[in-house]
């Protein structure tokens, strides 16, 4: 058993963006780094959100095997979109933060965490990726 789900983009970064079942709905826009207005969402932190959730999951999915409790972890996804003679690409940094956890066991959670998690595995190889115990 899966799951699907659809979202439907006019306008591209400019545009607005609509998941199938209208539960959410985003103006989009380019980001004032990139000479936008800035005054919306972008593909870069949606992409975020998603990613952080997941790995969150992955992270109290596997939590009791490394002798953590993953309930208070917080996951934060930082994403960059390089933009290199016109050419782009992304690249992330997964920070995990488990108050009053071994840095060291943490660490092996976050390695651990990121060969379940589907976002880890649809960009590996794709996208440069740096996992960090906070």
């Amino acid at each position: 058993m899966g799951y699907t789900t659809k979202a439907t983009t006019s306008g591209g970064r400019n545009g607005r963006a609509v998941l199938e079942n209208n539960g959410l709905a985003l103006a989009m826009a380019l980001p004032k780094e990139l000479g936008g207005a800035g005054d919306g969402h972008n593909p870069e932190q949606l992409f975020a959100l998603g990613w952080s959730a997941c790995f969150g999951q992955a992270i109290l999915v596997l939590a009791k095997k490394h002798g953590l409790d993953g309930q208070a972890a917080k996951v934060t996804c930082e994403v960059t979109l390089n933009v290199d003679n016109g050419a782009f690409s992304l690249a992330a940094e997964l920070k995990v933060a488990l108050p009053g956890a071994d840095k060291t066991k943490l660490q092996a959670l976050i390695e651990d965490a990121h060969t379940i998690c589907p976002y880890s595995k649809a960009t590996r190889n794709n996208v440069p990726v740096k996992l960090t115990a906070v």
